[in-house]
């Protein structure tokens, strides 16, 4: 299947209601409004085909650019693959959703990771911070280093409420994922959301949100949810 072909697939199933909600949330035009759901039945016959995968990120189309994440070959790719996917993600949905979606199964996540978050560029940072809170909540805890993540905790608590706006929400949601899903830290990390409090992000043309990850921390300690590991990162 070609990228034109794929495309028309892809417009077919565009809803108005979902582009309308897309676009509230950062999308540009062009944006067909397809589901995530509605994407499953073309990728399975497409599996996993990198080379078309970069010819859909390339359209711009975010439709086509969320399906690129789902069949790309994230073990295929290098660091400046990894760089020329961020570099196009202009939005968080993007940054976030797919791009540090597709690195976290990459061999070197954690490396392309770090320099993201070390950037000072709000997207890369988010996209580093949310790759880590795919990564802890898929992997097992020893191929991480308690001591990196303990200090990356301390650089959270430091750092949150004077950083990027969306770079905030995944800060806040590293701290609530170690607390979950890294049980080596997860006092460590409840005590931090406790020093954080809560924390305010801004968004063009809408309320503010407060975040709170201690609280969302309670919510799944009552839940009994402590441990919690996704068997897949990607749909």
């Amino acid at each position: 299947m070609d990228a034109g072909t794929v495309m028309r697939e892809l417009e077919a199933l565009g809803k108005e209601r979902m582009k309308k909600m897309y676009i509230s949330n950062g999308a540009k035009e062009p944006v067909f409004g397809v589901a995530t759901g509605a994407m499953k039945p073309l990728a399975k016959k497409i599996k996993v085909n990198q080379e078309l995968a970069e010819q859909l990120y390339a359209t711009g189309n975010y439709d086509a650019m969320y399906f690129a994440g789902i069949i790309a070959d994230p073990k295929a790719m290098t660091e400046a693959d990894f760089d020329r996917w961020i570099d196009g993600a202009y939005f968080y949905m993007l940054s976030d959703n797919v791009v540090s979606v597709t690195l976290a199964e990459a061999d070197i996540a954690q490396e392309v990771a770090d320099k993201w978050i070390a950037s000072g560029e709000e997207l890369r940072m988010s996209a580093g911070w949310s790759c880590y809170c795919w990564l802890l909540g898929n992997r097992k805890d020893e191929e991480f280093s308690t001591e990196k993540l303990e200090g990356m905790l301390e650089t959270v608590k430091e750092t949150i409420h004077d950083a990027p706006e969306r770079a905030k929400s995944a800060m806040n949601n590293f701290v609530y994922t170690v607390a979950v899903s890294y049980v080596a830290l997860h006092e460590k990390a409840v005590e931090i959301a406790g020093e954080m409090g809560p924390v305010e992000m801004k968004r063009d043309g809408k309320k503010p949100s407060i975040l709170n990850a201690f609280e969302e921390i309670q919510k799944q300690v009552d839940r009994g949810r402590i441990g919690f590991k996704r068997k897949y990162v990607r749909c």
